[in-house]
């Protein structure tokens, strides 16, 4: 791969990267924390695969190094399952299209990725999907968590947290504590940012953990 072939592969991969990083997945969750691991991930990989194949030396060292990646965890904040869906998306763009750049396959290469894009757009934009969000609190009322009184859990916790709670999964009771943890699965509503534009930590008097996806 010669110099030109080299970086015009390099532009176009890091273009297709922003159009889902900027176009898809921020505008979704506007959050920042992953933007850099995602473009960085895809860049050097890209340039690592390109000197693989300009060495000649076996795609499967390549893939090797892909297979690394695609299980890294991050010991400081587990990646939630949409993170590391995108994760694995920007490791393989750049070991696909580094291998469709050397055969000089350009119209796969750009239906490939058009495809990819488009499809990674219906998915997030919930296309004749309907998704269910969860949020994981530590409730109060432990009363309340029992098969009779469900009903009136579901009740107490549409009004306490403001959000269209469609179901209710309960787990740990603490008898001691008066408390038990449960999962709420809702539809997501629509949220208005803070001021700060940060996002509150609690809802209502609820310490809530990371939603998961």
């Amino acid at each position: 791969m010669n110099f030109i072939d080299l970086f015009s592969g390099f532009i176009i991969n890091l273009v297709i990267a922003v159009i889902i990083v900027r176009g898809i997945y921020y505008p979704i969750k506007q959050d920042k924390n992953y933007i850099f691991t995602y473009i960085a991930f895809n860049t050097i990989i890209y340039f690592v695969m390109a000197f693989l194949s300009s060495t000649e030396m076996s795609v499967g060292v390549g893939f090797g190094l892909f297979a690394i990646f695609s299980v890294l965890r991050y010991r400081t904040n587990t990646m939630s399952t949409r993170e590391m869906t995108y994760l694995f998306i920007f490791i393989a763009l750049p070991v696909m299209n580094s291998i469709l750049m050397r055969n000089d396959a350009w119209p796969t290469l750009l239906a490939v990725n058009a495809a990819i894009i488009a499809v990674l757009f219906v998915l997030e934009h919930e296309w004749g999907f309907h998704y269910e969000r969860a949020k994981s609190i530590r409730y109060d009322r432990v009363d309340l968590a029992t098969p009779q009184n469900y009903a009136a859990m579901v009740d107490d916790l549409r009004r306490r947290t403001g959000l269209p709670v469609n179901r209710v999964e309960v787990g740990n009771l603490n008898f001691l504590s008066d408390t038990a943890d449960i999962t709420v699965y809702y539809d997501e509503p629509q949220m208005i940012d803070s001021p700060s534009g940060e996002h509150p930590a609690y809802i209502n008097g609820y310490l809530a953990e990371t939603p998961q996806f």
